[in-house]
């Protein structure tokens, strides 16, 4: 697709939910399933009579274009039918995990100004109790049921009241540059920012990387292991397979691999959306060679780093690529991949079309081709800003330019590396050191199936290189001490080698999947 066709920014009219959903119809598949849940399905039809029916309900809260609304839903249909109406009133979505706690609902709703929120009656008791507590909520549409009382209202009988052929359920004339969603940052450093993005934002990155890049069809099932709420989710599981009319399969629970492969077996997915840590535990887990995988002809991996031996186990048990890559709330999706037959091992791939990127040392100035530096990235994707943080806004957006934490190298093929976050980085006897390589050799050790690395000062106050295991088939020892050391030094450089282990049964993670290094530190 040309570069031309993917600019959205010059429309007068453009909306989401007509690209996404509402095409669909057009073009004739309104009997055709888009969504599996348990043992339901909806048609493209029987969504959009549901999402305006809910823009109805929208709109007789008061809900005006522009305004923020809180979708704090599990996986299933009522959040499709919740995104897709936020968008159709021409309100902006902001979605956050419903596993959190009143307090950070609280923070939430503050931040955001939501004056209505969707909350789900199996995960309500923190929502309601933040949502009194709240100065700008006035109404909770909660899925499940509820008892009524002027704050909390049933979602399925304000529906029922709504005609959604009135003029009440209309799609707003938006313009491609009204701004339409918020992606949170994963909160490394502090609360999550709300990355504000347009209508044009998201088709951009649909067009370059999810049609030209990967090249999702009608014909596939997407099955996804991150939740809707995370952003890399949304993309992958909900607007890219809308977007060619394909479908996708939904569950609430917590993707464990034991679901993973029930899904597998149940619906026979063709595309896969999965996550380092998950590929791990799938591989190590008594099922795995039962289960029949011939069905997924594609999986992809992003939020956190996939190492190469990971990679190799997995397609040499499965014969099954995984495309990885690297986005971020600040760009919506991913921007360098791997792509279908050209997978280089222990690279992030290339760059997607339609997006560039400079690598930059310390003065801001381009490194030379192999070298480190800092990644900046541009593309038709950019977020506008940190929503009510100018300072941070100054230092990370300039025009479509996004100046990341990230770390890479690129070689002469144009096949990038990660290398880690800038923070994550540790000087060790006076050089730098990036986690990522230690951890990545440590995982070629049998007896590691997860790994953090982290700098921690020792009594003199110097920093040394942690590493914190998960073990596979032994307890943690001085023994095993020994074996990982003397396994790093056939690959590593001595500077390189942790100088103290601690073991885990499991590494904390983020709400979003990932290891969470701060709380190892």
């Amino acid at each position: 697709m040309s570069e031309e066709v993917c600019d959205f920014s010059g429309l007068e009219r453009f909306n989401l939910h007509d690209y996404y959903l509402q095409r669909n119809l057009d073009e004739g598949r309104g009997d055709k399933v888009c969504l599996y849940a348990g043992e339901e399905t909806r048609t493209y039809a029987e969504l959009e009579e549901r999402v305006a029916r809910c823009a109805g309900a929208l709109r007789s809260l008061g809900v005006q274009p522009g305004e923020r609304v809180l979708i704090v839903l599990p996986d299933g249909f009522e959040f499709a039918e919740a995104w897709f109406a936020v968008l159709r009133v021409g309100a902006v979505f902001a979605m956050v995990n419903p596993l959190l706690h009143a307090e950070q609902f609280e923070h939430y709703l503050s931040y955001s100004g939501a004056r209505v929120a969707f909350g789900h009656a199996a995960h309500l008791e923190g929502l309601a109790d933040a949502a009194r507590e709240s100065t700008s909520c006035e109404a909770v549409l909660v899925v499940g049921g509820c008892e009524e009382d002027g704050l909390l209202r049933e979602y399925e009988a304000a529906l029922a009241v709504e005609d959604p052929s009135s003029e009440r359920t209309a799609c707003e004339p938006t313009g491609p540059n009204d701004i339409c969603g918020w992606l949170f940052t994963s909160g490394s450093t502090g609360h999550p920012k709300g990355c504000v993005h347009t209508h044009a934002h998201f088709a951009y990155n649909t067009e370059h990387y999810a049609v030209n890049t990967v090249g999702y069809c009608e014909d596939d099932l997407c099955l996804s292991v991150p939740k809707l709420f995370f952003g890399y989710a949304t993309g992958t599981n909900l607007m890219f397979p809308f977007r060619v009319g394909a479908a996708a399969v939904l569950f609430p629970e917590r993707p464990t691999a034991d679901v993973l492969f029930d899904m597998i077996a149940k619906h026979r997915p063709t595309f896969m959306t999965g996550v380092p840590t998950m590929f791990q535990k799938m591989l190590g887990h008594e099922r795995f060679s039962e289960v029949d995988f011939s069905s997924v002809r594609l999986s992809l991996s992003a939020g956190e780093a996939l190492p190469a031996s990971l990679y190799a186990k997995w397609t040499e048990k499965t014969q099954m690529e995984i495309l990885d890559g690297i986005g971020s709330a600040e760009m919506f999706h991913i921007y360098i991949s791997n792509r279908p037959g050209d997978v280089k091992l222990g690279s992030l791939g290339k760059l997607v079309e339609g997006y560039e990127t400079e690598i930059v040392g310390p003065d801001d100035a381009p490194v030379a081709p192999g070298e480190s530096g800092r990644l900046r990235v541009r593309g038709g994707s950019t977020a506008l800003e940190y929503f009510e943080d100018p300072e941070k806004t100054a230092e990370t957006f300039d025009g479509e330019w996004c100046t990341t934490a990230d770390t890479f190298r690129c070689d002469e093929e144009g096949y990038y590396y990660y290398e880690g976050r800038v923070d994550d980085l540790l000087k060790v006897a006076g050089r730098w050191v990036s986690p990522l390589e230690i951890e990545d050799a440590l995982l070629t050790h049998p007896s590691v199936g997860e790994v953090c690395v982290v700098g921690r000062p020792d009594e003199s106050g110097l920093t040394i290189a942690v590493a914190h295991v998960v073990p596979t088939d032994t307890e943690g020892s001085d023994a095993l001490s020994e074996a990982l050391t003397a396994h790093l030094k056939e690959r590593l450089a001595p500077h390189l080698y942790p100088r103290l282990y601690e073991w885990h049964a499991e590494l904390p993670r983020n709400d979003r999947g990932k290891i969470a290094r701060k709380l190892l530190n």
